[in-house]
């Protein structure tokens, strides 16, 4: 359902949770169709008992999340999933897989996010950089045509976005 790239990326920022010590009490998943939706089902098998908060930004997306990633009428887990976005401060982790690199507004999406996580909550949020495509766009370039992307953010200044949003 999410391309396979985001799938993968998802899948190796999962395993980077072995290193998290205590595990979130309630979660979001931000954008989660194109973000991965078999990596959501590692996260849940991962944080069984956690609230889950599933926030789709793309409206067209909303009911393939629900489709997807609601538990059934009949599951027990039922009550601990909810749609929309989350309330100020009410998860511990936020997950955003692929979302950052192509948000109109980066800085807002990222105060969002600041907004949604509790204190001592965190982030894990992957994006692509600069040196994406460098083939393609070298290649683009040599045959005069217009780039095939924007250019992508370098890793510095997210991070320094990310000061700025708190």
């Amino acid at each position: 359902m999410s391309p396979w790239l985001h799938e993968e990326v998802a899948r190796r920022m999962e395993a980077r949770l072995d290193w998290i010590r205590q595990p979130p009490a309630a979660w979001c998943h931000w954008d989660p169709v194109r973000g991965g939706v078999a990596a959501h089902a590692l996260l849940r098998q991962r944080f069984p008992g956690a609230h889950c908060q599933i926030f789709e930004s793309a409206e067209h997306l909303r009911p393939m999340a629900k489709d997807l990633l609601g538990p059934a009428w009949w599951s027990p887990g039922r009550w601990r999933v909810d749609f929309g976005a989350p309330e100020r401060g009410s998860v511990q982790m936020l997950w955003a897989n692929m979302a950052l690199h192509m948000a109109a507004d980066p800085k807002a999406l990222l105060a969002a996010w600041h907004r949604a996580i509790s204190v001592d909550g965190y982030l894990m949020f992957s994006c692509l950089g600069p040196d994406t495509v460098r083939e393609l766009r070298s290649l683009y370039e040599q045959r005069g045509w217009p780039p095939p992307s924007h250019a992508f953010t370098d890793m510095h200044d997210w991070g320094d976005m990310l000061i700025d949003a708190g």
